[in-house]
């Protein structure tokens, strides 16, 4: 299995290489030269399969050769026995025909764990191997750092700088990133937005000299390896719920669209996915570029759900790709316009491929903290703010019962943010004992300004001490 660029114009990689590479160094993201296809009966027999078996079964078939088998079952083994529900991803009912699926039972309560946790295990393995060191820089909207931090603090061959905009994230989400103890962790405050962070990260791995001296490398929804390892949530969600004999659609609030994605990359293995509804928050770029075409950034607001505060979402990229009928150099003219201008507008045969398959929702406040509301007050289930927007969304595009199976993406625990969810219902989530413990300890934070060069120093310092 080799990796191409979605812009054509680096050389392709086997897997490995491409899980410590990250960004491809035209600026384009990784995706498999040809996706790799599921079988109706393997989909069927996911239903009740442990999920570390069918994790390594989903993965396996992306490294190929390059990770044996037995190897590939340990490291996912490994990884989600740090997760404290059984089921790993479990549903729950909402109603007639509406599902929660609960991402949110890893070490820091978020859907990052999922691909976080056997990606710190992967890099272990294929590090050791080879005798080399790498520097991963990561930039969060909340949740992407603390799961890198709580998968990474701590191993050999590795150094971590995680970038979070200041001041726009909860305060347990921060915790998270700030409270390890460990001489491979650095956790940097960056005055700006998630956008900012976003851009000075790609500006890294886009200057060739920087990138080889500190051996970079990134562990965002960038790296091809998140998204495999998010793909295989939605075939244990739809396996369990009758698939492949039923379709299932999904719901799934997104910020930087990789959880969406995922889906997506489920269904060209040929999980049988209807539609996918995308709900945002205000920051509605994604809303309406499914709903128009009209892709266009704007100043990014600060919301009740942080996570989706983004006004760039980096996998966009890959599914424009892949409507495009994997037109390279359409992909990177749009995106490099886009880059410059700030807006682009997808040609109408590529919006007619996507719409195929994705609705898009834009949700208000109101609307959220409503949600939580009465999803708490009709189905007794308390849920946090992204979940809230995904739960919205869902309404508006089905309202009424169908026969389709309707999956809801819940993709943080509501503890991590209890000032919002108390606001809106009155209630105060139960905080499990991560957040607990991490109140009472000392943080860690080194502050810089919104620019690439001045990260660049620190990172090298670091890096290079």
């Amino acid at each position: 299995m080799k990796y191409i660029s979605t812009r054509g114009e680096s050389p392709a990689l086997g897997f490995t290489e491409t899980l410590l590479a990250g960004l491809a160094p035209d600026g384009g993201l990784y995706c498999p030269q040809s996706w790799p296809t599921v079988s109706p009966e393997t989909i069927a027999g996911y239903s009740g399969r442990p999920y570390a078996e069918v994790a390594a079964d989903i993965l396996g078939r992306f490294a190929g050769d390059e990770i044996p088998a037995g190897i590939l079952l340990d490291l996912c083994q490994a990884a989600y026995a740090s997760f404290t529900h059984p089921a790993v991803t479990p549903l729950v009912q909402l109603g007639p025909d509406r599902f929660l699926l609960e991402l949110f039972h890893g070490p820091t309560l978020a859907f990052k764990d999922v691909a976080m946790q056997i990606l710190g295990r992967l890099y272990t393995h294929v590090l050791a191997a080879r005798g080399r060191s790498i520097t991963i820089v990561c930039a969060t909207s909340g949740d992407t750092g603390g799961a890198a931090v709580e998968a990474f603090a701590g191993l050999d061959h590795v150094r971590i700088v995680v970038l979070f905009p200041e001041g726009r994230i909860s305060e347990v989400q921060r915790r998270f990133m700030t409270t390890t103890a460990q001489d491979n962790v650095r956790t940097v405050a960056v005055a700006g937005d998630f956008d900012d962070c976003q851009a000075i990260l790609k500006s890294l791995f886009q200057d060739g000299d920087f990138a080889d001296a500190v051996n970079l490398s990134a562990v965002n929804s960038i790296n091809f390896a998140r998204i495999v390892a998010q793909c295989v949530y939605y075939f244990t969600a739809a396996a369990t719920l009758g698939a492949p004999a039923r379709i299932i659609d999904f719901a799934v609030p997104t910020g930087n669209f990789g959880d969406a994605f995922a889906g997506y990359g489920a269904r060209l293995m040929g999980l049988p996915i209807g539609r996918m509804i995308v709900a945002t928050n205000a920051n509605d770029i994604m809303a309406r570029a499914l709903t128009s075409g009209d892709y266009r950034r704007g100043p990014a607001a600060a919301t009740q759900s942080p996570a989706m505060d983004i006004q760039v979402a980096s996998n966009f990229e890959r599914l424009v790709f892949e409507c495009a009928g994997r037109d390279a150099a359409l992909t990177a003219g749009t995106f490099r316009a886009f880059a410059a201008d700030g807006r682009v507008s997808l040609p109408a045969d590529v919006l007619a491929a996507i719409r195929t398959v994705f609705l898009g929702e834009a949700v208000s406040e109101a609307e959220t903290a409503r949600t939580m509301d009465e999803t708490l007050r009709q189905t007794g289930v308390l849920i946090d703010p992204h979940t809230a927007v995904a739960v919205a969304g869902a309404r508006r595009a089905r309202p009424a019962p169908q026969a389709t199976p309707l999956v809801v993406v819940s993709t943080a625990h509501p503890a991590k943010f209890p000032d919002a969810v108390l606001a809106a219902t009155g209630a105060s989530p139960p905080a499990p004992l991560a957040v607990r413990l991490r109140a009472g300890f000392a943080e860690a934070i080194d502050r810089l300004p919104a620019d690439a060069e001045a990260v660049k120093t620190y990172v090298r310092d670091f890096a290079l001490s």
